[in-house]
């Protein structure tokens, strides 16, 4: 193509004046660019059919691969079938084979667990941590378990067997009420109670430590803790826990006196003040009626000297100053004189009498007001949480012992005193009666003479 414009470009030149020289030259350029032209055609052509020929190799190459990958995909299929049907014949061998030794293991995993949960609230690993580890990855896995695991389980079992039997005596870290931690000699009482400085303990399994209770029991309990830790041979009494702690949780949490009392409230503490000062009340006057019952008694034996310090002796008195009076006068005086000594001694009974029947109504009255708080927590919060009627059912429940508590007591008391006054006033007035009854015989035997 070059050429070609080469060429026409020259017989567009005006005619005339050139010569032959050029022309040649320009042919002789034309022939040679072809020829270059011709060359470099040639060469791309070998080039193209070269890396044709590659690209055919090339895929000839992939399509043999891919035939030796599909032959090794069927076979590889075709020994996994086989392997599936021989690995389902072994299973179904081995199901054949096992039998009742699969339940057998299966029992087994079971009672890897239980003894792992056991052994991890136990007393024992507080002295001996981290024992029920393997027998709990024991209990979860799926395979059969090995001779090494059985022996396992076989001697934690028997350890802590050996261990429920022991008085152990070891030094370890012991948490207190206040939330800090020093070592001290812990006794350990085989698997149910661990005391240290005379105080039961509570072991916390979720970070293998013992903690004091914040509560301890009756002091009965804790002084046998303190023998036991004090003691080193022979035999000491001590209180065992065969719950494990169970029961001393529940012992430990079980409200005092004053706790109990406190639950009543207000109503409660009215009953507990009305007791109190009518205990002291029928106190005073059973201690006051004894004095005169002495002194009346005393004067009983000397008839002849009456005394103005006893009932009795202010009747015989009031005998002996209208003794030349005539009988009804004398009956008069004598029966003034019994009439003033009965309010002494019947003083404070109907006191008594009033708080003896105050205290149940005071106790019905507590046990209103604690049912009356119960249904309005009900009503507010449901009866989802227990604990908020709690205090309302404490308070009706309390109330109404204190009630009766207080009014049994009183009642007694009430009586007591009641049948000591009547018994003085009884003997007044036999005596007012004797009297009257020799002077009216004295003044027969004085009219008839």
């Amino acid at each position: 193509m070059r050429g070609v414009a080469i060429l026409l470009a020259v017989l567009l030149l005006p005619a005339g004046g050139a010569s032959a020289g050029p022309l040649d030259e320009l042919l002789k350029e034309v022939k040679q660019a072809r020829q270059q032209e011709a060359k470099l055609d040639r060469r791309r052509e070998a080039e193209f059919r070269a890396a044709r020929e590659r690209q055919a190799q090339l895929l000839a190459e992939a399509k043999a691969r891919l035939a030796a990958e599909q032959a090794r995909s069927e076979e590889l299929r075709r020994r996994f079938d086989e392997n599936e049907k021989r690995l389902a014949e072994a299973e179904e061998t081995l199901q054949r084979r096992q039998g009742d030794l699969g339940e057998l293991f299966g029992v087994v995993r079971q009672v890897a667990g239980d003894v792992a949960g056991v052994l991890d609230g136990s007393l024992v690993s507080a002295q001996y941590p981290g024992r029920g580890k393997a027998l709990l990855e024991m209990s979860r896995q799926k395979a059969l378990p090995t001779i090494p695991e059985l022996e396992n389980l076989w001697m934690q079992m028997l350890h802590e067997m050996a261990e429920s039997g022991k008085v152990v005596r070891y030094t370890d870290a012991v948490v207190e009420a206040d939330g800090t931690e020093k070592r001290q000699e812990v006794v350990r009482v085989g698997v149910f109670d661990a005391v240290a400085g005379g105080r039961f303990l509570r072991y916390l399994p979720e970070t293998d430590q013992l903690l004091v209770l914040p509560r301890q029991p009756a002091r009965r309990y804790t002084e046998m803790a303190k023998a036991l830790q004090a003691a080193r041979q022979g035999l000491v009494p001590m209180a065992v826990d065969p719950s494990r702690g169970a029961i001393l949780n529940v012992l430990v949490q079980m409200p005092t006196l004053k706790e109990r009392v406190e639950q009543g409230r207000t109503v409660g503490y009215v009953i507990i003040g009305l007791a109190a000062f009518g205990l002291l009340l029928a106190l005073y006057r059973l201690a006051a009626l004894g004095l005169v019952s002495l002194r009346v008694k005393a004067q009983l034996r000397q008839p002849e000297e009456p005394r103005g310090s006893n009932p009795l002796g202010r009747v015989l008195l009031a005998w002996t100053e209208n003794r030349d009076t005539d009988l009804e006068t004398l009956e008069r005086k004598i029966d003034e004189a019994v009439v003033k000594e009965v309010p002494r001694l019947q003083r404070g009974l109907s006191i008594i009498k009033i708080l003896a029947v105050m205290a149940p109504l005071l106790g019905l009255l507590g046990t209103v007001t604690g049912m009356i708080q119960t249904f309005q927590s009900i009503t507010l919060f449901g009866t989802g949480d227990p604990k908020l009627m709690a205090g309302g059912i404490s308070q009706a429940l309390v109330t109404t012992v204190l009630g009766l508590a207080a009014a049994i007591p009183l009642t007694f008391l009430h009586a007591l005193v009641a049948s000591r006054s009547r018994a003085l006033v009884q003997i007044l007035e036999e005596q007012s009666a004797g009297i009257i009854a020799r002077q009216a015989e004295r003044l027969h035997e004085g009219e008839t003479r």
